[in-house]
């Protein structure tokens, strides 16, 4: 799936989910200080990922994510 596929969707759910403009959702952005994004909402984001995905993501890979780039790339790796 491409990169660019992959960001619109991330801009969806979290427009969806959290109602965060999909402007603001940009690969530099921080999903914790920008983007608000707190533990709970966390947990429904990675709920949202596994049913694009149809993978879960591992509490390991998901620790790493600070950024809506991080995040993308953990994607990539789920459906590559």
């Amino acid at each position: 799936m491409p990169r660019d596929e992959i960001m619109e969707q991330v801009r969806r759910v979290l427009h969806e989910l959290f109602e965060i403009e999909p402007d603001r959702v940009t690969l530099e952005a921080n999903l914790y200080t920008d983007l608000e994004i707190d533990s709970i909402d966390a947990v429904d984001l990675l709920d949202q990922i596994r049913r694009f995905t149809g993978r879960k993501v591992s509490g390991e890979d998901f620790r790493s994510v600070r950024t809506v780039a991080d995040l993308v790339a953990v994607i990539e790796r789920l459906v590559a």
